[in-house]
């Protein structure tokens, strides 16, 4: 039970005034505020998450927690290059798992196609990092036209 802030007598926690020496009471206090969380990627610029996206072999983890993140939820933008990223390391996962066991397996003397895909994933990743960061929405042929309809499903 609490006391007058005047007098000190005992008074109940709803009154709002002193029923001996009538001074006003203090309001009574309320359910604490709820704590304010920030939003982990509030510090994140669009172009920042966009570019981030294409870093080879572990920019779909960028690309997964912008798609998954609130902040980028309407920005069809990022979420376009979020897609074509995750697209072009699945392309990356062909290579790596289907193209390279059979290539392989074939005579030495052939030419090793695994690693001009390879590096030509590579090429198109840097290339895609430096059309992100100028705020280019640069559509690659296939996986591109995958990303925008991807994209534009939200």
């Amino acid at each position: 039970m609490p006391f007058c802030t005047q007098c000190g007598r005992n008074v109940h926690d709803q009154d709002a005034f002193c029923a001996h020496c009538g001074a006003r009471q203090g309001a009574p206090a309320g359910p604490p505020p709820p704590p304010i969380t920030p939003e982990p990627l509030a510090n994140f610029s669009p172009r920042t998450a966009a570019i981030l996206c294409y870093v080879p072999v572990i920019g779909w983890i960028a690309a997964v927690i912008v798609l998954a993140a609130r902040r980028f939820k309407t920005d069809r933008m990022v979420r376009f290059h979020a897609f074509q990223g995750l697209y072009l390391f699945a392309a990356w996962l062909v290579v790596d798992w289907v193209i390279a066991p059979i290539s392989r397996s074939m005579q030495s003397h052939y030419f090793p196609i695994d690693h001009v895909l390879r590096a030509l994933i590579l090429v198109v990743s840097i290339f895609m990092m430096v059309k992100a960061s100028h705020g280019e929405p640069y559509v690659l042929p296939i996986i591109g036209e995958l990303a925008q309809k991807s994209a534009n499903e939200q």
